[in-house]
């Protein structure tokens, strides 16, 4: 090799020196940083996929506290209908046992109603307080607004919307009764008149929903005689009794007291032969909606389809009637369980004050205050029934609630948990420095520039030999 002043050598070993130095500047920011890319032209795909990564789990994280959020909220509507319930068991059991006239003394009706009126008050405090965020969540203010028209709208009342789809403006349905509800009915004992005497003596078991009780008749009982027996212990068995509709008539007619196929009068002579034995059952009225057959116990209608969902009372007798129910837009509290509008959700929380609890055929838990039309004093059995009406409403409430919060809430949540997951997981996949490569690469480039800078000085040697030879 020539020897000459042009060293190649040295210009080669700075171009290597300078690609070692920057390679080393980009792994010493890699290790800084945390991040395998800092800059486009460290990956530009990995960059495209990363920063597609980052927009999709912002969105995720976004989801999952709103969802969270919704999870609290809920939690707040569940605690307060828990407590509500509390409040109207206390009140059925204040009712029932005023029932027992000959075992309380004026004084303890009037202190078991004072006790009730303070339970209602209590269970309107709650509905009027009970908030999140500064939203009021029973009070009816996050109930699907209904209005109902049509000629046999009367027939329909105490609609309660569960759900309903978020978009798609006002939902119709047209809602038809084309069979009325019926009670067990059965006639025991036929009698020429009221005034006319059985033939004989004898006890007769009388059973409905609520239990058995024996009926005992003495030979010179009338019809009437025999039906304030039974009509006696009503609140024991579910049964009354009437003349069959007939005002100058000595029949004796059970009466389940409440209408639908659940619902049975049973009479079986324990001695003699007074009634005429047998069972009847009753029947639940025939609703469609949207021409579809609804779920009917009794006179209560249960409605799901294409995420509506609601149940209204229809009445038990009148024939058939039709009317529109129709859902407003923008009613009820709407949730976003996921990333997109097609997630959201609409539920309708009804209102729980007193005069909502209970429905128009059995009356209303307000009425149960002092003074009201079936407080303690005036019916106390009916004042039970009126209640037990009112827990069970509240039950439904909760229970839909609580379904709604597990099996969409919750599904929603752990879905979210599981997408945030693995995006963060692919995220760290491409744009994370592992570290322990990123070591042992600084460790290499470390050696290497070491190595140029020394091998540089030898390389600048030559041009001293050039001068060596000029001396």
């Amino acid at each position: 090799m020539p020897l000459t002043v042009t060293n190649t050598n040295s210009l080669s070993l700075l171009n290597i020196l300078n690609r070692t130095q920057a390679n080393q500047s980009n792994t010493l920011t890699q290790l800084s940083t945390g991040s395998r890319i800092n800059k486009g032209a460290d990956d530009p795909a990995g960059l495209i996929a990363l920063r597609n990564l980052e927009t999709e789990l912002k969105s995720v994280d976004a989801a999952l506290s709103n969802t969270q959020r919704t999870e609290a909220l809920l939690g707040v509507a569940d605690k307060a209908y828990g407590e509500i319930a509390s409040h109207l068991d206390e009140i059925v059991s204040l009712a029932q046992a005023s029932s027992n006239s000959a075992g309380l003394s004026a004084s303890e009706v009037a202190a078991n109603q004072s006790q009730i009126d303070n339970a209602i008050e209590a269970i309107d405090r709650i509905v009027k307080t009970t908030s999140f965020n500064g939203k009021k969540l029973l009070d009816g203010s996050q109930s699907v607004n209904v209005t109902k028209t049509g000629a046999g709208a009367a027939s329909f009342s105490d609609i309660q919307v569960f759900s309903r789809p978020t978009s798609g403006g006002d939902i119709a349905l047209n809602v038809s009764k084309t069979a009325d509800a019926a009670q067990g009915s059965l006639t025991i004992v036929n009698e020429a008149n009221d005034t006319g005497q059985v033939s004989a003596a004898g006890s007769i078991a009388i059973q409905g929903n609520l239990g058995t009780a024996i009926i005992d008749v003495v030979s010179t009982d009338t019809a009437v005689e025999i039906r304030a027996k039974i009509n006696a212990v009503s609140s024991e068995t579910g049964v009354t009794a009437d003349n069959g509709g007939t005002s100058n008539s000595g029949d004796v007619r059970l009466l389940s007291s409440d209408y639908g196929s659940s619902q049975f009068v049973r009479a079986t002579n324990i001695s003699g032969s007074i009634a005429t034995e047998g069972r009847d059952e009753g029947a639940d009225a025939t609703v469609t909606v949207n021409g579809v057959n609804a779920n009917v116990d009794g006179t209560t209608v249960y409605f799901n389809s294409n995420g509506t969902s609601l149940a209204f009372e229809v009445a038990a007798t009148g024939g058939a009637a039709s009317a529109t129910f129709t859902l407003a837009e923008n009613t009820g509290a709407t949730f976003q369980l996921g990333t997109d509008a097609s997630t959201r959700t609409t539920i309708g929380l009804e209102s729980a004050f007193s005069y909502e609890l209970g429905n128009a055929t059995i009356g209303y838990l307000s009425s149960l205050k002092s003074g009201g039309a079936n407080d303690l004093s005036t019916d106390p059995g009916q004042a039970a029934t009126i209640a037990q009406a009112a827990a069970e409403q509240i039950a439904v409430s909760q229970g839909r609630l609580g379904g709604f919060q597990k099996f969409q809430v919750g599904a929603a949540l752990n879905q979210l948990s599981a997408v945030q997951e693995g995006l963060t997981a692919a995220k760290s996949v491409i744009g994370d420095t592992d570290f322990a490569q990123a070591s042992a690469d600084l460790n290499q480039q470390n050696v290497l520039l070491q190595s140029a800078i020394s091998l540089l000085g030898v390389a600048n040697q030559q041009s001293s030999q050039v001068l060596a030879l000029l001396r």
